[in-house]
């Protein structure tokens, strides 16, 4: 990338950071403000408001030390810039530090934040100066949560809820998946893996099988995703997503109702051996997805705008419940929403869930499935909303699929995708028979 992105690049980046600071999503604000930049300084600003993202627990604990004053004492706006700033010294190849220093402190004073341009500078020399080496935080022996939560860039209290379920060992590899780019996953539709791996080879694209039962193709970091559909149809999709869809395992020609669907994902691929989907949301731009990527491959499928937990189908063969939760087995891929998370919201969310699948398993027929799924990793949200389901409604039982890798399965049969151990993005899943 040379010395870096340009100014407008840089301009961009900050507008970025200070929309998520302002609590909007990342992706989202990316979209909104980078669309007029070339291919090279949009790839460049995605590199950095993203490791900003990844990092910001470890890059405000550096930048404590040397402004000297607690991370709360800081304008937002300056702080956002020192993130920026100390993300380039430390993290950036190819941007020397005269460079992110000067840059920084130029875009301050167009920012309106020439007051702090001594401070920005002064900060981010004495961080130049000492570097960022991990013996200067909190250490992994003598203050394990300290460590985790500050290195590894996380809240303290998701590293203290991990640490006490997985310990040091699995939280710290669960932390660093968080922090490394995820990988970009594809599951061809309607065509089984090794032909679509063969008209990839054609139009020049890698891939490799991604495993664990998953269907999915893991692709070439760089692959343009648009190629990729051109080339065989399918989904961009992670194989923790995917598992879902085949743990749900519909019967051939079944109706399945999917009352979570947007954007659409699990939707397409239980269209391969359903006999007709009904893809239902309660958010109408989100359903578009939905519909476009049906559109595109032909799906069996149709598209309503509507709530689980007011089900609009009188009765399926099955019924996915793709909840809306907290999403924290997929902070690799959502880095941002780490810091918009708070301890309350797992328990908040249960309210949420157990109200969509009470209302979702009206639609479901003696002898039909019900299946109820999160990409959470939080017992609140997962096993105890099954349990307390299942105490509630004694008409169903578990009836997990047989033909799945064990590896992804926990001793009561529900998927259990856990991206410390698999690579992937997290999923939880529990698949319940009516039986009267």
């Amino acid at each position: 990338m040379g010395a870096g992105g340009s100014r407008d690049a840089r301009r961009v980046a900050f507008r970025v950071l200070a929309a998520c600071t302002r609590g909007q999503r990342l992706d989202r604000a990316l979209d909104t403000r980078a669309g007029a930049l070339s291919s090279r300084d949009r790839h460049w600003v995605h590199a950095l408001v993203y490791g900003v993202a990844r990092l910001r627990g470890r890059l405000d604990y550096t930048i404590a030390v040397h402004a000297r004053r607690r991370i709360e004492r800081l304008d937002p706006a300056v702080l956002d810039l020192l993130r920026m700033g100390a993300y380039q010294l430390h993290y950036m190849e190819g941007v020397p530090g005269y460079a992110a220093v000067s840059s920084t402190v130029e875009l301050a004073r167009a920012a309106g934040a020439g007051r702090a341009a001594g401070l920005i500078n002064a900060v981010l020399r004495a961080s130049a100066r000492a570097g960022s080496p991990a013996d200067a935080f909190p250490g992994r022996q003598n203050d394990p949560e300290g460590h985790l939560t500050h290195w590894h860039s996380h809240p303290r209290w998701l590293v203290r809820r991990w640490l006490a379920r997985w310990g040091a060992t699995a939280t710290e590899a669960l932390l660093r998946h968080d922090n490394g780019v995820p990988g970009l996953f594809f599951r061809p539709v309607g065509i089984e893996l090794e032909p679509a791996l063969d008209r990839l080879r054609v139009a020049g694209l890698t891939a490799a099988a991604a495993g664990l039962g998953s269907g999915c193709l893991r692709l070439a970091a760089g692959t343009d995703p648009a190629r990729v559909l051109s080339a065989v149809p399918g989904v961009i999709q992670d194989p923790g997503a995917a598992l879902v869809a085949r743990y749900a395992d519909p019967p051939p020609g079944a109706l399945v109702a999917d009352l979570c669907a947007a954007p659409g994902g699990k939707a397409l691929v239980l269209s391969e051996r359903a006999g007709y989907v009904l893809a239902a949301d309660p958010s109408p731009p989100r359903l578009k997805l939905v519909t476009a990527a049906a559109s595109r491959l032909g799906a069996r499928m149709g598209a309503v705008v509507a709530d689980a937990a007011s089900t609009p189908v009188r009765r399926a063969d099955l019924v996915l419940v793709d909840a809306p939760c907290s999403g924290t087995g997929t902070l690799a891929r959502r880095p941002d929403a780490r810091w918009r998370l708070t301890e309350a919201d797992p328990a908040t969310l249960a309210g949420v869930q157990s109200r969509l699948l009470a209302g979702a398993s009206r639609a479901v027929p003696a002898g039909g499935l019900l299946v109820y799924s999160t990409c959470t990793l939080e017992p609140e949200e997962n096993d105890e909303i099954v349990e307390g389901f299942l105490t509630r409604h004694p008409e169903f039982r578990l009836d997990a699929p047989g033909d799945l890798d064990p590896r992804v399965l926990d001793d009561r049969g529900h998927l259990r995708v856990l991206p410390q151990s698999t690579g992937f993005d997290g999923a939880f899943a529990a698949r319940m028979r009516r039986v009267r």
